[in-house]
């Protein structure tokens, strides 16, 4: 039987195009497999390895609570004078109590630990850990991962038990990076420094603007990662100790940190993550969203309280360009939140938001720690026709 030439020539097109399609699809699933790959070998979002120091060091590893080998503790490298204490354990009159299963490590005089991380090349990532002070005047902690650093002051400690979760951020320049904690005080007893414990990670993805409302991450829904059987969020530093922020979009202005809570432990707006303003007018953030010049705005957020016994009278202040507004809320201290609206006219093609609690408060069940107002579900949106808010 003879097949017309158009008829096979046809054929052969076809065949050469599934042939194409099949290299295609090969060529995807290879890249895909890759990445899959890539993703794999990368840090999962959690405790890293040993994270929370519950594998410790040979008895023959130890001097007393002092670890004598760099490598003793597994998956960490230490330098200077680091203890490995035992949740119980007396220094002197104080109790050195451990926050998560039964051991921490302390840092010394100018003593860090180390670990390698396998990281995704040019990914952001913030580090989220738990830290005590002990008897140091001014313990602070350095934390790098190069070459971004940043130095935490502990001078606050905003929870009564001692412990306080804190995050950093660092955008990965390598595959592989070193996480450095690092405690660069120096007192007369070498054994006075911070109790550093639970160590994790969290991969970020920075959000964008919609058409639902210009500014990022608006809810908070992106931020550092939290302990699941922690029950006092976690403390997002001043910009100026961090050129990343943990909370992607927003910077912390301010010379105190805020807090960042989840739903699982704490009363939130809307989500599962809000910010918790818990140091008065020292505690604000912000961002800055791009607006057109002569244009209506308004900038619309929820304010509440945690549920965690911060009772009394707040005032949330809010600003928008030249523009500001006084929420008052009042607090039984059980949940519960309400909205506001503040609308604006852009004079510049940047405008700067910003919110501050106005006064400091206290947890009436414990004296000793700060709390404040809850900022939730914030949104800016135009106006298109601004005379029918009138």
């Amino acid at each position: 039987m003879h097949i017309p030439h158009t008829f096979s020539s046809s054929i052969l097109l076809y065949l050469q195009l599934q042939q194409t399609k099949r290299m295609r699809g090969a060529i995807l699933l290879s890249v895909l497999l890759i990445a899959t790959c890539q993703f794999s070998l990368s840090i999962r979002d959690g405790l890293v390895k040993n994270g929370n120091f519950e594998l410790g060091p040979k008895p023959s590893d130890l001097n007393g609570t002092q670890v004598k080998n760099p490598n003793a503790i597994p998956d960490w490298q230490i330098s200077g004078f680091v203890e490995y204490i035992k949740s119980g354990q007396k220094q002197g009159d104080m109790l050195l109590v451990v926050p998560e299963g039964a051991y921490a490590v302390r840092l010394g005089n100018e003593a860090s630990i180390k670990q390698r991380l396998r990281v995704i090349k040019g990914m952001y990532y913030s580090i989220t850990f738990s830290a005590a002070r002990t008897c140091a005047q001014e313990e602070k902690l350095n934390v790098s991962v190069s070459p971004d650093w940043g130095v935490l002051p502990m001078q606050t400690m905003y929870s009564s038990n001692g412990w306080d979760s804190y995050a950093w951020a660092f955008q990965a320049e390598y595959p592989e990076v070193d996480l450095v904690i690092h405690n660069p005080g120096v007192e007369e007893d070498p054994a006075c420094g911070p109790l550093i414990d639970s160590v994790a990670i969290r991969a970020l993805f920075p959000p964008r603007p919609t058409n639902k409302n210009i500014l990022k991450n608006g809810g908070f829904e992106e931020g550092p990662y939290v302990f699941p059987n922690t029950s006092w969020g976690v403390l997002i530093p001043p910009n100026i100790e961090d050129d990343h922020s943990p909370l992607p979009g927003w910077m912390v202005e301010s010379l105190k940190a805020v807090k960042y809570i989840d739903s699982d432990h704490f009363s939130v707006p809307q989500g599962r993550r809000a910010i918790e303003l818990v140091a008065g007018k020292e505690s604000a953030i912000a961002q800055v969203a791009r607006t057109t010049i002569g244009k209506t705005y308004t900038l619309s957020f929820a304010v509440g309280d945690a549920s965690n016994s911060c009772e009394g009278s707040m005032v949330v202040e809010a600003f928008a360009g030249k523009e500001t507004l006084k929420v008052p809320y009042e607090s039984k201290g059980k949940g519960g939140f309400k909205r506001a609206v503040l609308k604006f006219v852009a004079v510049s093609n940047r405008t700067r938001l910003m919110f501050y609690s106005t006064f400091y408060a206290m947890r009436s069940d414990d004296f000793s720690s700060l709390c404040g107002p809850v900022l939730d579900d914030v949104k800016l949106l135009s106006v298109h026709n601004p005379r029918r808010m009138m």
